[in-house]
């Protein structure tokens, strides 16, 4: 199939297909003699795993050790387990990190009257670095 095929079929853009070539998550494509691209299923199913481990904060390095994992005949599936619960425990340290930040939001909106002379507003204060 065409990339423009691919691309309709994969949910995943032009250019996007083509980057994933360059970095070796997609393996270059057979060229028709015409010299457009020439995708096989099996690139499609490549996307799609690659578009569904995005989905799941996998970054290119991540994925592209996924994959490597998953062509493996003789393994078992202990490596990508830890590789997926180490995502796990980076996902939870971001969202403990972005609960002390909505936490520290929380306090300075309310410790705002939102009224009256900023030199005395606590989130300029806390922001300048001022004990409030």
């Amino acid at each position: 199939m065409k990339i423009g095929e691919l691309s309709r079929r994969s949910g995943v853009g032009i250019d996007a297909i083509r980057f994933y070539e360059r970095e070796a998550l997609l393996p270059p494509a057979a060229r028709r003699e015409s010299g457009y691209r020439d995708y096989r299923a099996d690139d499609l199913d490549r996307l799609h795993f690659i578009r569904r481990a995005k989905a799941l904060g996998f970054n290119l390095g991540e994925i592209r050790e996924l994959m490597s994992l998953s062509r493996r005949t003789d393994g078992d599936m202990a490596a990508v387990r830890a590789a997926a619960a180490e995502k796990l425990a980076d996902v939870e340290a971001k969202m403990a990190e972005l609960a002390r930040i909505r936490d520290a939001l929380a306090g300075l909106v309310e410790a705002c009257p939102g009224h009256g002379p900023l030199a005395h507003c606590p989130i300029v204060g806390a922001l300048a670095g001022d004990t409030a």
